[in-house]
């Protein structure tokens, strides 16, 4: 998420109230998490495993639980507690903003769109030219659609991530800057739910098609042209390279890549990333013929303890 404008360091630590290592008045230009930090971003980390990610990642501003060394050319923020003053960072920076009317007055809307009744379509929102939008889908703010784009009724496109740290009164929410971008000429059928980015963008490539109940978690790419079936998971974090086919019911974990042109089997867990161009099947995810191949061998073990008897 980059600021409308470039604050330095002092007055970034003003607004959280926190004390600062470095230039005061050191650059900064944005805020992101890890995996997508670029050069004048802040990120947070709050444990000491991490520390070394953080401190060496492309961010140039670390918002940290504890005084330690830096590499040359960053900078830190000291904090008691860098996941509620990251919260506060992303609320003073992208506050919630209310509305009170279907269609936002800041919304941008193409020539020849088509807005069926009873959507919700929020602050910023940016949709292109031939659009087909069912009803009762809700548009979040700050989301991006291109052209040619068909969204099909009670689809929800930026709800906030589902990322929450665990503290003793409960769980606290990791509030969300992010954005849904949707490149041109996507399907998206019913009932879906594609959730922002926590600071970043999730984005649905061009050509993507994506069947009803399908669920996107925050931060993830999908590439150009897929096919997702039906009440598919996919979580937060997840890159999907082009031309890759997902079948019904399958569910990923976080962070793994898909590689092109790969096609996963219906009701199959991808428990970790896997090549492009072959097909897979199972939990844990293997290559299908592997699988169907262990399969068939499970079926003749009543057969050959017969033979032992």
């Amino acid at each position: 998420m980059k600021f409308q404008k470039v604050y330095s360091l002092e007055e970034i630590a003003n607004i959280i109230n926190c004390e600062y290592v470095g230039d005061p008045n050191f650059t900064v230009s944005g805020m992101n998490e890890i995996h997508v930090v670029e050069s004048g971003d802040i990120v947070f980390v709050d444990h000491p495993k991490y520390y070394d990610k953080a401190l060496n990642s492309a961010a140039t501003i670390v918002l940290i639980n504890k005084k330690v060394d830096y590499p040359e050319g960053k900078a830190l923020l000291i904090s008691e507690d860098p996941f509620r003053d990251f919260n506060k960072l992303i609320n003073h920076f992208k506050p919630f903003q209310f509305s009170n009317v279907s269609i936002a007055a800041s919304a941008k809307i193409g020539q020849g769109t088509i807005i069926q009744p009873n959507t919700f379509i929020g602050n910023h929102v940016v949709i292109g030219k031939n659009c087909l939008i069912h009803s009762n889908v809700s548009i979040y703010d700050y989301t991006v659609i291109g052209d040619n784009v068909m969204i099909h009724a009670g689809t929800i496109l930026g709800a906030d991530a589902f990322y929450y740290k665990k503290r003793a009164e409960g769980y606290d929410q990791l509030l969300s800057g992010g954005r849904v971008v949707i490149k041109d000429n996507v399907g998206i059928g019913a009932l879906c739910t594609i959730d922002k980015g926590v600071t970043g963008d999730t984005t649905i490539g061009e050509g993507t098609k994506i069947d009803n109940q399908v669920h996107v978690g925050h931060d993830t790419v999908i590439g150009k042209n897929c096919l997702i079936a039906s009440q598919t998971g996919i979580a937060g974090c997840v890159i999907i390279e082009d031309d890759v086919t997902i079948w019904g019911q399958v569910g990923t974990t976080s962070g793994i890549t898909i590689g092109a042109k790969a096609v996963i089997l219906g009701q199959t867990g991808v428990t970790k990333s896997v090549e492009g161009g072959k097909s897979y099947f199972g939990t844990p995810i293997e290559e299908s013929r592997e699988k169907l191949k262990q399969l068939a061998n499970i079926k003749k073990i009543p057969e050959i303890l017969n033979k032992l008897k």
